[in-house]
């Protein structure tokens, strides 16, 4: 297997490079760097300038209004992408629904909903988690009666990503009790400007805005919004959340900060030597490159295949599983690299406020609430545990 780019790829590199470099807007790419959170406007302006590129969707096939680039040229995108420090696009309708719209769905679904998820006129989250039903997705019980040429649905979402900023959500509801449980789950797509569709905030620990509770009373929806077949959700769930777990894996952006924590640990400590001097600190930095290098690896076989046809299989819960550890690791490592300068904690400054205070070295801001933002990768997308579970059932055969 040959690691090294081509003389094209390296010249499409440096192509991906400029463009992003020259397209970013500077106070985005500063909030993105700092971990402030930017608005609904801000991401909407950025994925139209994507669009207009024609590079928003890299796994789009061409058809349907993709690039048509190789596994290759994606990772180069994805990579630069990471390191020119853009904000990460919404994925619940280009990285999650569409490939669903395009394996199950009809002409209709594929021709209304693709073109507005590509140039970004309108935004999706996804409605799977459930309180009682997160890594134990198959007990989900929001309702979806059948009424005529219409749904009924009736329930609640938790743990709902962006939902403020959603015009749709696609959802996995119960259409029948009948049998397993897999067997009674439907897919379908909801407009959350529908009567009865209710949007709670949840607050996280750092103050910020980012998940929410969405609540349902007696919301029609029309019957035409089913995805497939009723009863068999749960197929096109396994499907979707293959395309989610492997972009979970975020080498590009842990690339990025691992570079972060090399800069801050050449600085010199109160004691005058940098924290890179220190062997302990040191091996954590080269143990994580390790794990990194690998899971690169692993990365570009599972592009390699996705280049030739198949759908993502159970090896992405590898990616799943590694990608989240990295970022969690290199979390704490950001708060060991910063030292005091780490723990000062302003929500404002985190939310925007251009009169909020700095506090620290001009290399960064407080990572307090990085730190405890990331302490969920290892459950959303599915749990590390249940990712476990798969790999030891459907690769290794136990």
């Amino acid at each position: 297997m040959d690691l090294n780019y081509s003389p094209e790829e390296n010249t499409f590199r440096q192509e991906v490079r400029n463009f992003l470099r020259g397209s970013i807007p500077r106070d985005l790419r500063r909030k993105v760097l700092a971990g402030i959170h930017h608005s609904r406007e801000e991401q909407v302006a950025w994925q139209k300038t994507l669009y207009q590129k024609g590079w928003f969707a890299p796994q789009w096939p061409k058809e349907y209004g993709g690039t048509g680039w190789n596994a290759v040229q994606r990772y180069i995108f994805e990579e630069e992408y990471d390191d020119a420090g853009a904000p990460r696009g919404v994925p619940f309708g280009p990285m999650m629904c569409a490939p669903v719209i395009m394996a199950f769905g009809n002409d209709w679904h594929k021709q209304r909903f693709l073109p507005k998820m590509l140039n970004s006129d309108e935004l999706w989250c996804q409605g799977y988690s459930e309180p009682g039903s997160g890594s134990d997705l198959a007990s989900l019980k929001t309702k979806a009666e059948r009424e005529g040429d219409h749904y009924l649905i009736n329930g609640q979402k938790t743990w709902t990503t962006l939902a403020q900023w959603a015009d749709w959500i696609f959802c996995l509801v119960r259409t029948s009790s009948e049998g397993k449980p897999q067997e009674g789950i439907s897919f379908l797509l909801i407009d959350m400007k529908s009567p009865g569709v209710e949007v709670r905030p949840i607050k996280l620990m750092d103050g910020a805005h980012e998940v929410n509770e969405v609540w349902f009373e007696n919301v029609e929806v029309p019957a035409e919004n089913l995805v497939g077949q009723e009863n068999k959700g749960w197929t096109y769930a396994k499907f979707l959340l293959g395309h989610e777990r492997s972009g979970i894996a975020a080498v590009g952006r842990s690339k990025r900060e691992v570079a972060f924590i090399k800069e801050v640990a050449r600085q010199e400590q109160l004691d005058g030597k940098p924290l890179l001097d220190n062997p302990r600190f040191r091996d954590k930095v080269a143990q994580l490159e390790i794990d990194l290098m690998a899971l690169e690896v692993t990365s570009l076989r599972v592009l390699s295949a996705e280049s030739k046809g198949k759908a993502p299989g159970p090896e992405v819960s590898f990616l799943k599983i590694k990608g989240t550890e990295i970022q969690q690791a290199l979390t704490e490592l950001q708060m060991e690299a910063l030292g005091p300068y780490a723990l000062p904690f302003f929500p404002d400054f985190v939310n925007g406020a251009p009169d909020a205070p700095i506090v620290g070295p001009e290399y960064g801001p407080p990572f307090t609430p990085r730190y405890m933002n990331y302490r969920k990768t290892s459950i959303y997308g599915g749990s590390n545990e249940i990712q476990r579970n798969i790999v030891a059932q459907h690769i290794l055969g136990l």
